[in-house]
């Protein structure tokens, strides 16, 4: 029994992204609401003082009084409706896939053993979301779209985020800054918290992306000034340089002033520094690191959950034997298709080995004696040999190396 008790820990490991996607969302709309009450009450305080010492002063009639108070209760009511649509509109939909996301979740904490009909439930609905959030980052969003229809699960996937990760990285490759950079800008203080976390790391691909990650803005801004300088639109360059790249030179002198050489290099250079800034590829590297950017902020992994847990399974598979010549039909590493993920994943480690025949696919064990052929020494197991020595006049055939003899010719094999 204790052997089929839900692993609640384990399951929550995949589970991380699945409650944090609706929480960033929330997130947004709680500082689009505090946004919008600082502004309008910072107003309304601004008209408030300026009443008192005009009335002090004796400067206001009881006129001017009353629109000035009939002005700050209009925008008052402004605020009221807004933060009501805002509400009305964001903020109930995403807590109601916070509900809903939960209490999914609770099902599971519930459950006493993997063999209810409710866990079947529950992790058939889990694949679902799994095939829907593979479907999403291959691109195939009507897909995934009808996939969550037919299973019901639209409140348990996140196609939203998704498509929006998809126009911005369309954007981009249209070498299109915009909408990255209003995405940067609604992010800013999340974005900011990630900022060095690669700084001790190696030189590797994966620490440039992280850098980029951490300054995705300025990039993009240092991409935008680039495109300037590459159709020598000088003037328009220094302009944009001095009001969007100079507010960051205290992090980022080196590169600012770098980039400024540019206005004097021609997009043809042969010089590596300048070569590297006009190069296409660095839309690329834009692309990877906003989808990282993005992926962070959301918990999400890099690869797809569907990968993830094939992972963890193959790695408690994954036997040297499986890349031999010869494969056992049987077992998913062994399979080309499911394999070519196996191969980034450790070997098992079996403290007790089993041993499983290559004809039948059973377990040899006291029960169900190893059988080894006397020449080349293959071992299958009694059971299967016995059924074909059965339909072969008591003679036996190994697949592998073709040695036949009768039954009675093989040896047992004890294993210590």
């Amino acid at each position: 029994m204790s052997t089929n008790k839900v692993n609640v820990e384990g399951v929550m490991l995949f589970e991380q992204p699945f409650a944090r996607v609706p929480y960033e969302n929330y997130r947004k709309v709680f500082r689009a609401s505090q946004r919008n009450i600082e502004r309008e009450l910072g107003n309304v305080q601004t008209a408030s003082n300026d009443l008192q010492k005009r009335t002090k002063a004796n400067e206001v009639d009881r006129e001017d009084a009353a629109k000035t108070v009939d002005g700050m209760i209009a925008r008052v009511e402004n605020l009221k409706r807004k933060l009501s649509d805002l509400q009305e509109n964001n903020g109930m939909p995403t807590l109601d896939v916070t509900q809903e996301r939960l209490h999914h979740l609770a099902v599971v904490e519930a459950l006493p053993t993997t063999n209810c009909p409710v866990f079947s439930r529950w992790a058939d609905t889990r694949l679902d979301r799994w095939l829907v959030d593979w479907t999403l980052r291959a691109g195939r969003e009507k897909t995934a779209r009808k996939l969550a229809q037919e299973r019901g699960i639209e409140t348990l996937v996140d196609i939203d985020l998704f498509m929006d990760i998809h126009r911005i990285e369309r954007a981009l490759c249209r070498h299109s800054c915009t909408e990255a950079i209003a995405w940067c800008s609604e992010n800013k203080t999340a974005l900011r918290k990630i900022k060095g976390s690669s700084r001790a790391a190696p030189l590797c691909i994966a620490t440039i992306l992280m850098y980029l990650q951490s300054t995705l803005e300025f990039e993009l801004r240092l991409q935008e000034y680039i495109e300037l300088a590459r159709a020598r639109k000088t003037q328009e360059a220094i302009a944009y340089s001095r009001k969007h790249l100079v507010p960051w030179q205290e992090t980022h002198l080196q590169q600012i002033m770098q980039a400024a050489a540019l206005l004097a290099v021609q997009p043809s250079t042969t010089c590596g520094q300048y070569r590297r800034l006009y190069d296409e590829s660095r839309w690329t590297s834009l692309i990877q690191a906003f989808r990282l950017a993005i992926y962070t902020l959301n918990s999400l992994p890099t690869e797809p959950l569907l990968h993830l847990a094939l992972y963890a399974g193959l790695a408690s598979l994954k036997l040297p034997a499986c890349y031999d010549l010869t494969h056992n039909v049987d077992c998913p590493v062994c399979d080309p298709s499911i394999g070519i993920l196996a191969e980034e994943v450790p070997y098992s480690h079996h403290a007790n080995s089993t041993i499983v025949c290559r004809l039948s696919g059973k377990i040899m064990d006291e029960d169900n004696m190893p059988m080894a052929f006397p020449e080349h020494g293959y071992v299958y197991s009694r059971e299967a040999l016995e059924e074909m020595a059965a339909k072969n006049s008591g003679k036996v055939t190994c697949p592998r190396s073709g040695e036949v003899c009768e039954l009675k010719s093989l040896k047992k094999v004890f294993i210590s």
